[in-house]
């Protein structure tokens, strides 16, 4: 049964408003605000997605394939889970049978593995496979709002732990992102609700909103995914990153901003007074996570 946008299982919307709250109640923040000339502006934010919006492809699919490499589970299983994703992407619509199987990768992911141990290899696995992949472009969006003195947050469906990560290597303030239950420092191989997609991203954001002081009308959000409309669709001003055909459409109807970094097209530069005017949320695609090692 299709669950999009507009017809959601009452079910899968109390699990996505679970899931943003945990996400806004979890959230790690990366980097402390910096004692500098710039005035702090305390209810003006900005959100980022991070898959080809910050980075190019899929963060989840290259921390994958650095478990892969140190033998977490093996290639036949990262091709499996590749496939899933450009699956999702080409597709771009949630079904209560994606959903449960994208959990269920996730769990079988964390289960038995401590926090302590992911994060340290996400930090690895960052250096080895992601730094290289941020976009200049977006990157130097997401500086000109701190210039501003606005916070910059990460909205991501990847685990929570992995995002931080990401966001205190590029100098933003934190991180939303998906929660897996801990107890005592290991996973339970349980979700907070479910993945930090769609809907669930535009709870998060107004949560976190709550419970920063945030006025999400002046608030920016950017995403590439058309499965980012409903967090984009939260406050002031929402932008367009190298969008997929379904964003690109209703950017164009709503009059949102458009940039395309994958080209050299003027349209991509950086027009400061356009962008800091509000904002929403940005969002990410959850197709699922990899699956654990097998046994040998």
């Amino acid at each position: 049964m299709s669950v999009r946008r507009g017809g959601r299982n009452p079910e899968l919307e109390r699990l996505a408003a679970l899931a943003g709250e945990a996400s806004a109640e979890a959230a790690s923040v990366a980097v402390e605000p910096s004692r500098s000339a710039v005035p702090v502006d305390l209810t003006a934010a900005a959100f980022f997605d991070v898959d080809n919006t910050i980075m190019m492809g899929a963060s989840i699919f290259h921390f994958a394939r650095g478990l892969a490499a140190r033998k977490f589970f093996s290639n036949s299983d990262l091709a499996k889970f590749a496939l899933q994703q450009v699956m999702f992407r080409v597709g771009g619509k949630e079904t209560a049978e994606g959903i449960r199987s994208s959990r269920e990768q996730a769990l079988s992911f964390v289960a038995g593995h401590t926090v302590a141990e992911l994060t340290a290899l996400g930090e690895e696995i960052y250096d080895e496979l992601m730094a290289d992949r941020i976009w200049p472009g977006t990157r130097a969006l997401a500086q000109m709002h701190l210039d501003a003195g606005q916070r910059v947050w990460l909205v991501t469906a990847t685990p929570v732990e992995l995002a931080s990560i990401i966001a205190r290597r590029l100098g933003l303030t934190g991180a939303l992102g998906t929660v897996a239950e801990s107890v005592d420092g290991m996973f339970t191989g349980k979700l907070v609700g479910e993945m930090l997609h769609g809907p669930a991203k535009a709870h998060a954001v107004r949560s976190l909103a709550a419970r920063e002081g945030l006025d999400l009308r002046r608030c920016t959000a950017y995403s590439d995914s058309s499965n980012d409309i409903p967090m984009l669709s939260v406050a002031g001003t929402a932008v367009a990153v190298n969008p997929d055909s379904g964003l690109r459409e209703t950017a164009r109807k709503r009059g949102w901003e458009i940039r395309d970094f994958r080209t050299g097209r003027k349209a991509a530069k950086i027009g400061v007074p356009s962008v800091l005017g509000a904002g929403a949320v940005a969002g990410a695609v959850a197709a699922g996570l990899a699956y654990r090692k097998r046994a040998i």
